[in-house]
C-alpha cells in the first residue's frame, strides 16, 4: 500500500511517500513546505515527488492529512487539495490529528499529554494514549498557560515546542521535547485508521 502524506499545520509543512508491505514501512521521501506559500507549492510538489519515483497518481492507495489544530488557512489548503485528489482518484482519506502524531512520535507508551503553542499565551493539548507507534486521544482542549501548568502536573508531556517545553520545565514538571512529526508520521498514523 502506498499513502501519501500531508502536513500544512504549521509555519513549515512537508508532504511523504510512505510504502507499507507485509506490517512494515518504508518512508520513500520526505519533502519539506515553506509556509505561507502552501497553496502555491503543494500541487505542484506532490506532482514532482510522483514524478521522481515514477509514481502515477492513480497508484496512491491512499492519503493522509494533518487535520490540526494549527494554522487555519494552512490547514484548510492542506485539506481541500486532498479531498480533491482523493475524491477524483476514488481514495480513502485518513485525516490524522496533530496531537496525536506528537504523541505517536514521543516513542513513551501509556498516558501523555501532547502539547503545542497555540500563541497568545495559549496551549493546545490532547491526552493520549500510545503503545508502539499506535496513539489514540482520548480528549482535546485549548488551556491558558496557567491552567496547562496546573492540569499537566501528573502527566508526562511530549511537545514539538522549545517555548512549552521550557514552562514546563521552570515548573518542574515531567516533558519530553521532540522533533516536530512529518508528513511520513501522519502516512504511517493514517495507515492504521484506513
Amino acid at each position: 500500500m502506498l499513502i501519501l502524506g500531508v502536513d500544512t499545520s504549521g509555519k513549515d509543512g512537508g508532504i511523504a511517500l510512505v510504502e507499507f508491505e507485509q506490517g512494515n514501512s518504508r518512508t520513500l521521501e520526505r519533502v519539506p513546505l515553506q509556509g505561507g506559500t502552501f497553496s502555491a507549492q503543494l500541487v505542484p510538489q506532490i506532482s514532482e515527488l510522483l514524478q521522481r519515483h515514477r509514481v502515477g497518481k492513480g497508484d496512491i492507495d491512499a492519503f493522509a492529512v494533518a487535520s490540526g489544530p494549527g494554522s487555519f488557512t494552512g490547514l484548510r489548503v492542506g485539506l481541500a487539495a486532498i479531498k480533491a485528489l482523493a475524491e477524483v482518484l476514488q481514495k480513502p482519506i485518513a485525516a490524522v490529528p496533530l496531537l496525536e502524531a506528537v504523541a505517536g512520535s514521543s516513542g513513551t507508551d501509556g498516558n501523555v499529554l501532547a502539547a503545542l503553542d497555540a500563541g497568545r499565551g495559549e496551549v493546545f493539548v490532547a491526552g493520549v494514549y500510545t503503545s508502539g507507534t499506535r496513539a489514540t486521544i482520548r480528549d482535546q482542549q485549548l488551556l491558558t498557560s496557567a491552567e496547562f501548568i496546573a492540569l499537566s502536573s501528573t502527566w508526562q508531556i511530549v511537545t514539538p515546542d522549545a517555548k512549552i517545553a521550557e514552562l514546563a520545565r521552570e515548573h518542574g514538571l515531567r516533558v519530553e521535547e521532540i522533533d516536530r512529526p512529518g508528513a511520513d508520521v501522519i502516512a504511517r498514523l493514517g495507515f492504521e485508521k484506513i
